[in-house]
């Protein structure tokens, strides 16, 4: 891994094709970021076969602090204990990540953006692990562990759910709920969640629509005609949530393709706001025509 003439994030947009990640796999960390909802291990999933050279990045302990109601299930973490973890697994501070999953980026997002918001270089794999047509590796990676700085969260990239709840009630913000639509309109109900339904005013803008149908990210044009069917211009705000804060990076780094980045995430999503009994929810579909 080369650290000679480094990417800056000026230099990256959000997502890497497989080619470009083959030319550059000298000067990139690659990180592997599978998670599964159904409980299956992304560790024990990684050491199967991964991207030559790739580590896993864990999104429970590395992405997240520990679960807490009033913060939800993948709080973000503490900004220190986030540069330790990444040290420790050998990322430097200038190095570009190349992040992928399994499972169209909805949770490699989650480093990603985390990334890019500190000014760091990072990009997802658009069309993940699919995408990668080579041979992979078994076994664990291990970089030598470096010092990396402290960065503090950009508090004008994240909400709380008092914000959300006052930019709704002032129509200052749109805001998006990243979850599938069965999810958002209450019809499904995760064993982790404490109620079911959406926030009041949000718009739901579930992560797999940025996807075109072989799992690449949606160009540029369409993104934009996709958000802008939600009310979203280039100059609109918006807050974006899901179950816990982690798929609804795959919705933020969408709209930073299409051009729209005054946009925030509310980390504590939907595990913290149906958990707190003074939040008001709604449930049913988006109205038809409603933007």
């Amino acid at each position: 891994m080369s650290t000679d003439h480094p990417l800056t994030l000026a230099d990256l947009r959000p997502v890497v094709d497989a080619g470009w990640l083959r030319r550059s796999l000298d000067r990139v960390v690659v990180a592997d970021v599978r998670w599964y909802l159904d409980g299956r291990s992304g560790r024990e999933a990684y050491l199967a076969g991964h991207i030559p050279g790739a580590i896993w990045v864990d999104v429970d302990t590395v992405l997240s602090a520990p679960t807490d109601p009033r913060a939800g299930r993948h709080p973000l973490p503490d900004p220190a204990e986030f540069a330790r973890s990444l040290g420790a697994l050998g990322i430097p501070d200038t190095i570009t990540v190349v992040a992928y999953d399994d499972f169209g980026g909805a949770y490699a997002a989650r480093l990603v953006w985390l990334l890019r918001r500190l000014g760091r270089p990072a990009a997802l794999l658009d069309g993940g692990l699919a995408a990668w047509q080579g041979d992979l590796d078994t076994g664990q990676v291990t970089l030598p562990p470096v010092r990396r700085t402290t960065v503090e969260w950009p508090a004008d990239r994240l909400r709380t759910a008092d914000d959300v709840e006052r930019a709704i009630a002032d129509g200052t913000a749109v805001v998006l709920d990243a979850r599938a639509p069965e999810r958002y309109s209450g019809d499904s109900v995760l064993p982790t969640d404490v109620r079911s339904g959406h926030i009041p005013g949000a718009k739901n803008a579930p992560w797999p629509a940025n996807l075109t149908p072989d799992g690449t990210f949606a160009d540029p044009d369409r993104l934009r005609e996709h958000y802008g069917t939600l009310g979203i211009d280039p100059g609109a705000e918006v807050v974006v949530y899901c179950g816990s804060g982690v798929t609804a990076c795959h919705d933020l780094l969408a709209l930073e393709l299409a051009g729209i980045d005054n946009t925030a995430l509310y980390p504590g999503s939907w595990s913290a706001w149906s958990a707190d009994p003074a939040r008001s929810i709604a449930t049913g579909p988006l109205p038809a025509g409603v933007v």
